[in-house]
């Protein structure tokens, strides 16, 4: 992180005491929640206390483009892992140059990749430039602020966890306030002398304080080392993103209950006009949707094999059936093992595949051993597939489809 960050209170100083503001407003909910659906609109906060945001660009012509654009994380952890998580799913991008900002996915011709800072993905579905990205709930939300044409396609990519989180010092005034409702208590928060935050989510930090009834906050505007600014005496509070807390309790910083703005994860979000308008988007989003959700259930799972002697294959499904862990997605499969005895063809065995869960495969394999289970097979799955995309669903009636 760099060493020294340019920050101002709104546009002053910060040698300078800036001038009593005014009363604020708040129009955001306090915890947005990670959902198949599209942000819904927002009323935009008066006066905000953060720096300005670039002008919103023009109306995108979407008809101008053949070719379906899809932004990814450029940089950093969450750019390893979303590659990580296409590449599972049969859809490795393929970079000529790795200094070059294009790619291609080989196995979905009409799609080009562009990578992208996180906010800027969220940007560029806005302005029309990208028809799809994949990116972090909190980026969508700070920078979507609400925009009804971002359309969350799959909310649970299950990578990039983390959740913004508002933290205060463990010490000094502090020391007892242990919940937000502590914090707006707290008789030091005047006009005069506000709650001083400093943050790099002006919007989400904003509506979420200004929406759980604080009245007196100065927003500070930074991007990175924010958990040095309340130690060196320039803010009260900081609203940052949280993965496991270890740097807030190394710089003596705590959580405080209620204080969480937003929970994060990647997600894949969608440009309403593109999937309206764009020819190809609707298609290509049904097979990214398809395989990410085939994917990301099948990781869960694991293929069971066992043998099992039987007199017939109904009364091997009594035994297995009568079991809580062994039941598969609908049933097992049980099949015959047919083998040669005094010369004939004989079955003895039967085969039984079933689906359990991961966290489950111990238990399921002492019940298999208990009706009879033996030779044991444990497979990796890559796809489960359902008859149709339960988000896909949604999504074309979100769309009117």
């Amino acid at each position: 992180m760099p060493a020294m960050l340019a920050a101002q209170f709104t546009g002053l100083p910060l040698s300078q005491s800036p001038a009593p503001q005014p009363s604020f407003r708040l129009g955001l909910r306090p915890s947005l929640a990670v959902r198949a659906r599209p942000l819904a609109p927002r009323a935009a906060a008066s006066a905000p206390a953060v720096s300005a945001q670039p002008a919103a660009a023009a109306a995108p012509q979407v008809a101008d483009r053949t070719v379906v654009r899809i932004g990814l994380p450029s940089k950093g952890r969450m750019a390893e892992q979303t590659l990580s998580l296409l590449k599972s799913c049969q859809l490795s991008v393929r970079q000529l140059n790795p200094r070059q900002y294009t790619a291609d996915i080989p196995l979905i011709p009409n799609l080009e990749v562009w990578f992208q800072r996180p906010k800027d993905i969220v940007r560029k579905l806005q302005s029309g430039d990208l028809d799809l990205g994949i990116v972090g709930f909190d980026m969508v939300s700070e920078y979507g602020k609400g925009n009804e044409d971002l359309v969350v396609v799959h909310d649970a990519l299950e990578f990039g966890h983390c959740r913004l989180s508002l933290a205060v010092p463990k010490e000094g005034i502090f020391e007892n306030v242990n919940t937000l409702d502590d914090l707006l208590k707290m008789p030091e928060w005047t006009e005069e002398r506000p709650l001083r935050v400093v943050t790099g989510f002006g919007y989400l930090g904003d509506k979420f304080l200004r929406e759980k009834g604080f009245k007196h906050v100065r927003f500070l505007s930074a991007d990175g080392a924010l958990e040095s600014y309340p130690p060196m005496g320039m803010a009260d509070a900081i609203v940052d993103l949280v993965s496991s807390g270890t740097t807030l309790r190394e710089n003596n910083l705590k959580e405080i209950e209620g204080g969480i703005v937003v929970e994060s994860q990647a997600t894949l979000v969608a440009s309403r006009k593109s999937l309206h308008k764009r020819k190809g988007v609707l298609e290509i989003t049904h097979e990214l949707l398809e395989r990410l959700e085939a994917h990301l259930r099948a990781t869960a799972e694991l293929m069971v094999t066992a043998n099992m002697r039987g007199n017939s294959a109904e009364e091997v499904a009594e035994r297995v059936l009568s079991q809580t862990s062994i039941g598969g997605l609908q049933g097992p499969t049980i099949s015959p093992v047919y083998c040669r005895r005094d010369g004939k063809v004989d079955v003895e065995y039967y085969a039984i595949n079933v689906v359990v869960p991961q966290r489950l495969l111990y238990k399921s394999i002492q019940q298999l051993r208990s009706v009879g289970g033996s030779g044991v097979l444990v497979t990796k799955l890559t796809y489960i597939f359902d008859e149709e995309t339960p988000r896909w669903r949604n999504l074309l009636s979100e769309l009117g489809l």
